[in-house]
């Protein structure tokens, strides 16, 4: 039996571990999806097209479910998401198209995010309150303090989630996130997340870590923790609902350490070749199949679409142009309608 067949189970009438038909198959949709965006990029940096390449193959079964429980929108009533390099499964949960993706990893002056400007995966989204990834280390867990507690104070519904490696929890800041989330009277509604691939860059988990589960270090701030399969993405979506309502209802933090998968390596520094590990999309499309809830052909033609749509977002993004000397300036600062700062 597959990973996920040992730990998912039709447990209701009609339902797969408490979800649809529907919604497994939009799962993984998204999932296919995500996963063809990640082979392109790859293939578009061994074609010398881009840079430099860092992604999350064997993460999606984590990073779909959190973009589709996402409370998506601007404003503190809505979530704040503090993401890093890995998170192109979540945005394309919450619906960027591919071509984003793929005009910020080539540098194209159509780049939505930076303006061709900034590294791969660096992405920004104000109308999603996504915040710009940062490429310092694990710095988005101590920024996510900021909104947090701006949503504490107006008492907004929105919840802030933040998420980053395990090896980076290696930095102050994630201890930092941890005190300033449980100060007790003040605790803030914060989904700490910590993807656990068993890796930092080139060293292992297990020499580098004292506790058993990262998730341990949060019960001695008194925060609640939960440790869950990340390749599993039925339990994953289940566990991240729960955590999500019990943010919403105590205004308390959670923290939430997901065993994932690192299919391709750490980045195109180390090859972007594949490497073994749990494939939680083939995983997830065995199951589906299993219990009928897919076809071989549905599976196929998924595969083909989102395949298809990935290289034509290339071929376009190949048209564009890159930035031009007069944007240097550009997406430095949101929404200043002033020009006149440009001249110094």
């Amino acid at each position: 039996m597959t990973d996920v067949q040992t730990q998912v189970s039709a447990t209701e009438e009609g339902t797969y571990g408490g979800l649809t038909k529907e919604k497994l198959k939009e799962m993984y949709q998204l999932m296919v999806r995500s996963r063809a965006l990640e082979e392109r990029l790859i293939k578009i940096y061994k074609a010398g097209e881009s840079y430099f390449w860092i992604g999350a193959p064997g993460e999606e079964a984590f990073g779909v479910p959190l973009g589709m429980l996402v409370n998506k929108g601007q404003g503190h009533d809505h979530d704040w998401l503090h993401l890093h390099y890995r998170s192109t499964p979540t945005l394309v949960a919450l619906g960027m198209p591919l071509i984003d993706s793929i005009r910020l990893t080539m540098n194209r002056a159509t780049d939505p995010n930076t303006g061709g400007r900034n590294f791969c995966n660096h992405y920004f989204r104000p109308e999603w309150n996504v915040a710009p990834v940062g490429s310092p280390i694990e710095v988005q867990y101590s920024m996510a303090i900021g909104t947090a507690w701006a949503q504490r104070r107006n008492k907004a519904k929105g919840v802030t989630i933040v998420t980053g490696g395990d090896a980076g929890t290696a930095e102050g800041d994630f201890a930092t996130s941890l005190v300033w989330a449980s100060r007790k009277g003040y605790e803030l509604p914060m989904l700490i997340c910590v993807t656990n691939n068993g890796w930092g860059i080139s060293t292992e988990y297990n020499g580098q870590h004292g506790e058993e589960s990262i998730s341990d270090r949060g019960l001695a701030f008194g925060i609640k923790t939960v440790t869950v399969n990340g390749n599993d993405p039925i339990a994953t979506y289940n566990c991240i609902q729960n955590q999500l309502d019990y943010i919403r209802k105590t205004g308390k933090p959670v923290l939430l350490e997901a065993t994932v998968s690192r299919l391709f390596g750490h980045s195109s520094a180390d090859g972007a070749n594949r490497r073994p590990g749990i494939d939680c999309v083939e995983e997830f499309e065995e199951y589906l199949l299993a219990a009928g809830v897919i076809t071989a052909e549905e599976a196929e033609a998924t595969r083909k679409i989102h395949e298809k749509e990935a290289q034509e977002a290339q071929y376009q993004a190949r048209q564009e142009q890159g930035p031009t000397p007069e944007s240097i300036w550009d997406h430095v600062y949101y929404n200043n309608e002033n020009a006149n700062w440009r001249a110094f």
